[in-house]
């Protein structure tokens, strides 16, 4: 069952384990975590389970949103999402949408917003190399020609251009739990988490793993020899 949390962003530190080696990590609030409602094929046409986040005021919503959070007995919540499950999968009546769904070294995926970035040229949003640098080219940073000829007469579409960049949704595979701390409601997760800090993310288990599947620890690099070196025997001289 693929169950995750949803949380926001906080920011970033960094954690030592038994051997000291340091590992940056992404701190993730999850707490008040609340089931709104589980979905059946029977009534809703499939099967899913609502789950919200971050209390607001009732002054907020409005009367529908209000009434449907009344119905399953939580407060209202500013971020709802929902968890696809198979149509055969049940949804215990205690589930547990505390920070111990996921174990540490669980693999994640994590669902976010990126950082806008605002409107910005090819070379920053496409990566192209740009044109001439040198003086008098007046074309530094632009894309060139972006046509082709009479045949098709017309841009090919999905031509890289300037434009918006950033400020969509981004989901970033195959991260590592490192941490999970009960106590602080909070998950430790090392990589690339999508988002600026106080935004939110969707923390599920890995779709690529099977459900709380492990991630690889790092080899330990190979010992050094303790015996000495071999002598370097010189050559005889004729």
């Amino acid at each position: 069952m693929r169950i995750g949390l949803l949380g926001k962003k906080i920011g970033m530190t960094r954690v030592y384990d038994d051997k000291g080696r340091a590992t940056a990590v992404t701190v993730i609030d999850v707490s008040d975590n609340a089931r709104l409602q589980v979905k059946t094929v029977d009534n809703d046409g499939y099967s899913a389970v609502q789950v919200g986040f971050d209390t607001q005021k009732e002054s907020r919503v409005n009367n529908a949103e209000l009434g449907h959070f009344n119905k399953s007995g939580s407060t209202p919540k500013k971020f709802v999402h929902e968890f696809r499950l198979e149509d055969s999968e049940t949804v215990a009546e205690d589930l547990n949408l505390k920070p111990t769904l996921l174990q540490a070294g669980q693999l994640v995926d994590v669902i976010g917003r990126s950082k806008g970035k605002g409107f910005q040229g090819v070379m920053k949003k496409h990566n192209m190399a740009g044109q001439g640098a040198s003086h008098g080219s007046m074309m530094h940073r632009r894309n060139g020609a972006i046509g082709n000829r009479s045949t098709p007469g017309r841009v090919w579409k999905n031509m890289g251009m300037p434009g918006h960049m950033g400020d969509e949704q981004v989901t970033v595979q195959n991260l590592k739990v490192v941490q999970v701390r009960e106590g602080d409601n909070a998950l430790l997760i090392a990589g690339a988490v999508p988002g600026a800090k106080g935004s939110y993310v969707v923390v599920r288990p890995a779709i690529k793993h099977s459900v709380g599947t492990l991630a690889k620890e790092p080899e330990a690099p190979a010992a050094a020899s303790s015996g000495k070196p071999a002598a370097k025997t010189a050559g005889k001289k004729k």
